[in-house]
């Protein structure tokens, strides 16, 4: 009797250690699958999302290093980006594939050619260069305390990717010898906003960068 009451013990034993085995053997088997559809499924950098992301965050840096590099300016020195903005006749350029035009319905005593531009001759040794589409965009603050824009560069709709950036100038009383604040408010429409101080308006320069 007992020896019977043993192989029953044995026999159900090795049962239960074939149930393990299966059981483990089946675990490892889904491990396997749910590793290869995450190794199969995940992102790398040829899935769109990423690769969206890591262009926009490029062109983020390149954006904001365009701007950084035409504020710079030497002690006493106007930045070109602010020489720009003084010279600006008010014109709205676009990249004609040759050079940047002005719109002619919007040239105001002004060559239809943009000239002496750090910020077009940057943007067309990079930007274009690189292929990147971009629009330039100024605002600044009228005397009731809103804000007015007005399209320097312009070259179509922005993509849903598009990257911005923006840089501020200040300009003052100061920088318009003689009567050159009246012809550059007649040109730009940029008023001074504050007629008893040395300050003259607060330039926003937005900077709007997208792949084609």
């Amino acid at each position: 009797m007992a020896d019977k009451e043993s192989c029953d013990r044995l026999r159900s034993d090795s049962s239960a250690q074939l149930h393990t085995l299966e059981a483990l053997m089946a675990l490892l088997l889904i491990i396997g699958v749910i590793v290869f559809t995450v190794q199969a499924t995940s992102l790398t950098p040829l899935t769109s999302s990423t690769a969206n992301a890591h262009i926009e965050a490029q062109l983020q840096i390149l954006g904001q290093d365009i701007l950084n590099s035409l504020d710079y300016a030497e002690y006493g020195q106007d930045s070109p980006l602010k020489k720009d903005i003084l010279d600006w006749n008010g014109a709205q350029y676009t990249w004609n594939s040759t050079e940047y035009h002005a719109n002619t319905n919007r040239v105001v005593n002004s060559s239809e050619i943009m000239l002496n531009s750090s910020t077009a001759t940057i943007l067309e040794s990079i930007a274009i260069k690189k292929g990147i589409a971009h629009n330039l965009e100024i605002t600044w603050i009228e005397k009731s305390g809103t804000s007015r824009s007005m399209p320097y560069i312009y070259n179509g709709e922005p993509s849903d990717n598009a990257v911005i950036v923006t840089k501020r100038v200040l300009l003052s009383d100061s920088d318009f010898p003689g009567t050159n604040s009246s012809d550059f408010r007649s040109n730009t429409g940029i008023v001074d906003a504050d007629d008893t101080t040395d300050f003259y308006n607060l330039i926003d320069v937005k900077l709007t960068m997208w792949r084609m």
